[in-house]
């Protein structure tokens, strides 16, 4: 076991060469790898060194920032040198290292900022564990957001990357300080705040000041590359959400056989806030992903399943998983399986958990009212019903579907009516 645990702490060799160069027909970009010098955790004598290792310690890996080039294809522009976020990270951003950054750890970071971009005109926080987030929420201060975004998933936040779109406050730096993070990364740091949150010696506390600047990376494209197990390469270019303002969105209609289907209920202005909200927090999940909202805060999170009425019923389990484990927290200050398992060895009363549970059902998981919004069309109705069932009040999804005219049917024939919107585009991420 002890072998085990000294893997997680061994930093590997990498030999990627200091530049790599990428060749576009005549066009080329140029990258140099980024390494940092730290502190060795034992000895303390400057380290220099890149990534920790890859997505596994037996993985070697590198980082890289684009250094030169601009590269146009097809009347597209992509993003040129100097615009930097994670891979531009130096000594002075990286404020404690904690256990030197591991792939895993930036590619949090870097999805992170993909999510935040969307949410910068008020205060907000995503914490993301495994390249997805577990919760998300916009707050009227910063502490707020905070308390929101972990809240709606304590127990997936323990060990994730949190990333915020304001400057770190004292407030906001003791709250964070009470819990397991690998990485907290905002825009800037006030005075007093490292030391509170560098009690926890191997957080990793970055400062990455284009934060601030992240509303313009939306309409910036990179090149993604996906490299294949017999050493293929597919490249594509970023995806560009088209929804900028509840005007983007379109009227859920289609015509089937001849007789056109019209949702019946116009959204109301909150529901077009959580919509925007979770149409944005969307475009860093795992396709294929249904996913609930309420008031600017992630309720439940389905990512990645593979068919659509299963992953809109894991967002649902979880919405109730997550409510009750936050009102057991907040009652007795332990998680909901703590309490449960005490309940069952008798050293708690099993009717105070009955009483959470009941709570539970009764607000239904925090899902009555929510929005539910899908990364890509329902192909069947039973998705929609999912959601329907435990009282959501809205629906976001691309259209597109052949059976759009039974979603568009559930959603009128229930009281009170359910309203929808198209987005007109999908936003799957593999």
């Amino acid at each position: 076991m002890s072998d085990i645990k000294k893997m997680y702490r061994t930093i590997m060799a990498d030999h990627f060469p200091d530049e790599m160069i990428i060749k576009f027909g005549d066009q080329t970009l140029v990258y140099k790898k980024r390494t940092w010098k730290i502190p060795d955790e034992k000895t303390g004598e400057l380290i220099e060194k890149g990534l920790r290792y890859g997505e596994n310690p037996e993985q070697e890996a590198a980082l890289y920032e684009l250094v030169n080039g601009n590269l146009a294809l097809g009347g597209c522009q992509f993003i040129q040198p100097g615009n930097g976020l994670v891979s531009s990270i130096n000594e002075g951003d990286m404020i404690q290292a904690g256990k030197h950054p591991g792939k895993i750890n930036l590619t949090d970071l870097d999805n992170g900022l993909n999510v935040i971009k969307f949410l910068m005109d008020r205060p907000a926080a995503v914490i993301l564990k495994h390249n997805n987030p577990c919760g998300a929420a916009y707050g009227a201060t910063l502490i707020d957001a905070y308390d929101k975004a972990n809240t709606a998933d304590r127990i997936a936040a323990f060990g994730g990357c949190l990333v915020v779109n304001r400057a770190m406050d004292k407030e906001t730096a003791d709250m964070v300080s009470r819990n397991y993070l690998e990485v907290v990364a905002a825009p800037e740091f006030e005075e007093g705040t490292i030391s509170i949150l560098a009690k926890r010696k191997n957080l990793r506390i970055i400062r990455v000041s284009k934060i601030k600047e992240l509303e313009k990376y939306r309409t910036l494209r990179f090149v993604d590359f996906k490299s294949l197990i017999d050493g293929g390469i597919i490249v594509q270019q970023s995806p560009i959400n088209r929804i900028k303002s509840k005007e983007d969105f379109l009227p859920a209609k289609t015509t089937y056989q001849g007789k056109e289907y019209v949702i019946e209920r116009a959204p109301t202005e909150k529901e077009y806030a959580d919509m925007l909200f979770g149409w944005n927090v969307e475009q860093g999940i795992t396709s294929n992903s249904v996913i609930c909202v309420k008031d600017g805060v992630t309720v439940g999170i389905g990512t990645g399943e593979q068919d659509r009425v299963g992953v809109a019923e894991i967002a649902i389990f979880k919405a109730y998983t997550k409510y009750a484990d936050a009102l057991c927290f907040k009652s007795y200050g332990i998680p909901y399986k703590t309490f449960e398992l005490e309940v069952r060895n008798g050293k708690r009363d099993k009717g105070a958990l009955l009483e959470i549970d009941e709570g539970t059902r009764k607000e239904k998981g925090g899902l009555v009212r929510s929005v539910m919004v899908s990364d890509a069309f329902f192909p069947f109705r039973d998705g929609v019903d999912v959601g329907i069932k435990e009282g959501i009040s809205a629906i976001v999804q691309p259209g597109g579907s052949e059976r759009d005219f039974e979603s568009i049917i559930a959603c009128n024939e229930v009281n009170p009516k359910v309203t929808m919107v198209f987005t007109g585009q999908r936003a799957f991420r593999h």
